[in-house]
């Protein structure tokens, strides 16, 4: 892939961002964001559709893979491949990271990936009996991914400029943190109430109770108890701090703390600063901790303008939980190691 204009001059010919002008996706030396980190004019690069696209060069970037379904171009340190059949975006995305598994830690900034290198390597595919190539189980594999990804909200893991910027932040501690109490920011916990495992009824509601095992919820009832709301923060007797997504009724050794009216990943945060402060040992079946607990924790949070960021806060927990997701592709490619033979 080539850039078709006599002269190339960086100032003009690329833009980092993606306008009507530049809307041809260029790949590069990159670690991330799919390997794009310029856009240029469809008239001046050569370009290709359903591509997978390896990095040849880069510090870091060396050895990986990333498919590009959509037009693409090529500005440097970087090749396009594309298969000799016909393919989905399913397969290009399977056959993408089949690729990077074999070749990512061959190759470095010392060693490039070049293409008469990487053409020579062996990859592992899933097979039928007739030793062909098991398009269909890749096809339905990446179907089941995308499913469970969607389902659990965890589909798009790509950063964001804000997310890896407050994560850069984190990491470098430069967040600005402050102490706050707990009931000044969401106003009094509130107790559970006591069910005996005898009274309780088989039903649908999680009935949230102390212990780590199930996220504390030890049964379903229908019971006529009280219904906290999702988006909330339970705290049983030993201090242990969860997030709860969804509704639940709470027995008389959990606290719940109201934190209903925060976005979810803020509100996750919060629940991340309580145990920390909450779960320390302090707690246990001799000194038990209770609502009136909670209203005395002092947390410590980002702050601005001398109030909790919360939005700085969201935007952090959404770029880990985006981290997360690589080890469920992980766990995802251990999956079908059973199904692999080398072609």
């Amino acid at each position: 892939m080539k850039f078709k204009k006599t002269i190339f001059d960086k100032e003009k010919d690329i833009s980092k961002i993606k306008t009507k002008e530049f809307d041809l996706s260029l790949v590069n030396a990159k670690d991330g964001d799919n390997g794009i980190m310029y856009f240029g004019r469809s008239s001046d690069f050569e370009f290709a559709e359903m591509t997978i696209d390896i990095v040849n060069d880069g510090a870091v970037s060396t050895g990986n893979v990333y498919p590009q379904p959509q037009r693409t171009g090529v500005l440097y340190n970087a090749y396009l491949i594309k298969p000799k059949f016909n393919i989905s975006t399913s397969l290009l995305y399977f056959l993408s990271s089949t690729i990077k598994k074999s070749i990512k830690l061959k190759y470095s900034y010392e060693n490039k990936a070049s293409w008469n290198k990487v053409k020579m390597e062996l990859l592992q595919l899933p097979i039928i009996n007739n030793n062909q190539i098991d398009f269909d189980f890749m096809e339905a594999f990446i179907a089941e991914l995308e499913a469970y990804l969607t389902t659990a909200g965890l589909k798009d893991y790509e950063l964001t400029l804000q997310e890896q910027k407050a994560l850069d932040e984190f990491e470098g501690h430069e967040f600005l943190w402050k102490n706050y109490n707990i009931k000044e920011l969401f106003g009094a916990s509130t107790r559970g109430k006591r069910l005996k495992s005898a009274d309780r009824l088989s039903g649908d509601l999680p009935f949230v109770t102390t212990g780590e095992a199930n996220s504390g919820v030890s049964e379903f009832i229908c019971n006529d108890v009280t219904i906290f709301s999702a988006n909330t923060t339970t705290i049983d007797m030993f201090g242990s701090a969860k997030y709860r997504n969804y509704e639940y009724g709470a027995d008389d050794h959990v606290a719940v703390v109201h934190t209903g009216n925060l976005p979810k990943h803020a509100a996750i945060f919060i629940t991340t600063s309580i145990h920390k402060s909450s779960y320390t040992g302090k707690f246990d079946y001799g000194s038990h901790f209770y609502a009136k607990d909670a209203d005395e924790l002092m947390i410590s949070l980002p702050s601005e303008n001398n109030k909790p960021d919360y939005s700085l806060m969201a935007t952090l927990i959404s770029a880990i939980q985006k981290l997360v997701i690589k080890d469920v592709v992980l766990f995802a490619e251990r999956k079908i190691t059973a199904h692999k033979q080398v072609v």
